[in-house]
């Protein structure tokens, strides 16, 4: 009886933690239990990377329906748009850095400026990245893409999609602001409203389905912009209106050069960081077009699938960041830097379980999205092969965002530059090209680089010097 209501006690316990995390109800990050402090932030921060993710699958799911030249071509548009994820990932880096930071030292109305410096940055870099986008989108697939028939169905969509790259850089800008102030449960909102409109819009724009025109691949572009753009109106409704942790006033959009120099020496290292590992994915998908558009349609199938697991996983290594940052704003270094071991931890385990899951189901997943057998074995060999790396990924991004939300951005910076730059993109040449392996070259190049940054940033955290770092 009395191990009845002991289990039972638990559950009730369990459940109210679970309500607490999604509810987004106000909690200190800075004292009591750490892993209770890593659920409350991580499961609304998982469940929002998952939403992210969940664009990419669903658009692959549906555009593979097109044909192996319409999922090439998204292919290859993400690998530029991949500059356009670079800097907004990398602002929110800086976002959730110093918001964090600025919380953690119980100063609300300075995080708050400091979200607004966020806005008036993505605005500006959206207009450089647009302008050129409109105007050179078909000479970037053509380049890209040794079948020109991929240039021909896809330049609408790859305009579009670098035109319209605004709402891609404020989803996850705000994001990061959310993030930083330990209100994980908004920045989760609104990728579920996101993802909401986007999977109803797509099969009804890609399709034509009842009053909505056949658009094709066009309409997967117009029906993630809608589904972004609705979910950035729910983020800019909570800072400037609900402000439920951080409330931006409209006089806060001011340019503040000095917080604006701070925010971008910030994201310069961390957009250093996605950029080198963009480029790095730009030369690997290059290597994998000159082989067959079949390699790589199955290729970016493979790593629409791997971003499905990889971006919850970047939900804890967020949720790492946050207590972090908090933690060394309120003065506690010890506990920012257990909080971040132990969230590796979790994270070591489940990238374990789903390496399993690849390992054994390749081929069940890549066939929900195509059939055709070139694409079929390219991808299925791909998931195969970079699952056998994901007990090492598992430490190594937690740990590098760790790194991150204590303001320390050059660091995992270096760190991409040597292993994705000395060590990767050298050995898929030497492999895929120069002793013949092919695709095989590229996908093992991958899972040796990514491994041995893991093991590097296991040692830099060790070391301790972020623990001092300025913000």
């Amino acid at each position: 009886m009395t191990e009845t209501k002991t289990t039972e006690t638990r559950l009730k316990r369990i459940g109210r933690v679970l309500r607490q995390a999604v509810n987004g109800e106000e909690q200190s990050f800075t004292t009591g239990s750490i892993d209770r402090a890593i659920v409350l932030l991580s499961i609304p921060m998982i469940l929002e990377m998952a939403m992210e993710s969940l664009f990419a699958v669903v658009d692959a799911f549906f555009v593979a329906r097109i044909g192996i030249e319409a999922v090439a071509t998204v292919g290859l548009t993400e690998s530029v748009l991949t500059l356009v994820y670079s800097i907004a990932i990398g602002l929110s880096a800086a976002a959730t850095a110093m918001v964090a930071r600025r919380i953690g030292e119980g100063d609300r109305e300075a995080a708050a400026r400091a979200g607004a410096q966020v806005i008036v940055i993505a605005l500006v870099m959206s207009a450089l990245i647009a302008i050129p986008g409109y105007f050179f989108a078909e000479d970037i697939l053509r380049m890209m893409a040794r079948d020109q028939s991929v240039a021909d169905i896809g330049t609408k969509f790859t305009r579009l999609m670098l035109t319209a790259n605004l709402p891609i850089l404020l989803l996850w800008m705000l994001n990061g602001i959310f993030r930083g102030a330990g209100d994980a449960s908004t920045a989760m909102r609104a990728l579920w409203i996101s993802n909401g409109v986007n999977i109803i819009l797509d099969p009804l724009l890609i399709f034509g389905i009842g009053p909505f025109p056949e658009m094709g691949l066009l309409g997967a572009g117009i029906a993630t912009t809608i589904g972004r753009s609705i979910g950035v109106m729910y983020q800019l409704w909570n800072l400037f209106e609900v402000g439920k942790i951080v409330k931006i006033r409209l006089q806060y959009l001011q340019p503040q050069w000095n917080t604006i120099g701070r925010l971008l020496r910030l994201a310069a290292g961390s957009t250093g960081q996605y950029l080198i590992a963009s480029a790095s994915w730009i030369f690997m998908i290059s290597i994998l077009g000159q082989i067959s558009k079949e390699v790589t349609a199955g290729y970016t199938i493979a790593i629409r699938i791997i971003v499905f697991t990889i971006l919850p996983s970047w939900g804890m290594a967020n949720a790492a960041a946050t207590l972090v940052g908090q933690n060394l704003g309120a003065g506690h270094p010890d506990r920012a830097e257990k909080s971040a071991w132990r969230a590796a931890y979790f994270n070591m385990l489940f990238m374990a379980f789903v390496s399993i899951v690849y390992l054994l189901g390749a081929s069940f997943f890549i066939q929900l999205f195509t059939v055709e057998p070139e694409a079929l074995r390219a991808g299925s060999m791909a998931l195969r092969i970079m699952a056998v790396g994901y007990v090492f990924y598992g430490y190594g991004m937690i740990l590098s965002q760790a790194i991150n939300g204590a303001g320390d951005t050059r660091t995992p910076t270096i760190l991409n530059f040597i292993f994705f730059w000395l060590v990767e993109t050298p050995l898929a040449a030497l492999l895929a090209l120069e002793m013949g392996w092919g695709q095989t070259g590229v996908y093992w190049s991958i899972v040796i680089a990514e491994s041995g940054m893991a093991v590097a940033a296991m040692w830099v955290f060790r070391r301790g010097k972020w623990k001092t770092v300025k913000v």
